[in-house]
């Protein structure tokens, strides 16, 4: 198990998270990160970790760079992350819902697709024959 004062270099977190120094600099930039620089070396902390962790997960499920930030923001308030976590739970469902009228809509879509080829006197599956 790490120390609470694990430091991980640039490149131990790239490798890591399968992410570029490149992201990892994008983050701090974006104040989503904050490592401790000694000298041109940044050395990141194991709450960096974790919310590299967060940002990942957050991008993969579709959640803007606002929507993360403000999400790990709410870590701090003092209520032990009980904020955060209500806040992320209701994104989450948000998030959801929203995806899911999506799929609909591409199901609908789709079918309605399929119906028109069959009026054309074609299967979606055939080649374009065009």
């Amino acid at each position: 198990m790490e120390s609470p004062s694990a430091k991980y270099a640039i490149g131990e977190l790239c490798e890591a998270f399968g992410v570029t120094a490149r992201a990892l600099r994008f983050y701090e930039d974006e104040q989503l990160i904050a490592p401790e620089r000694r000298g041109t070396s940044r050395y990141y902390s194991d709450r960096d970790r974790a919310r590299l962790s967060w940002i990942l997960r957050g991008k993969r499920v579709g959640f803007s760079l606002t929507e993360i930030r403000e999400m790990l923001d709410l870590y701090d308030v003092g209520d032990h992350r009980e904020t955060q976590r209500r806040v992320t739970i209701e994104r989450c469902r948000q998030k959801i819902a929203a995806l899911r009228h999506q799929k609909n809509d591409i199901d609908t879509t789709i079918t309605e697709l399929e119906d028109f080829l069959k009026t054309l006197g074609t299967s979606p599956e055939q080649g374009s024959n065009i």
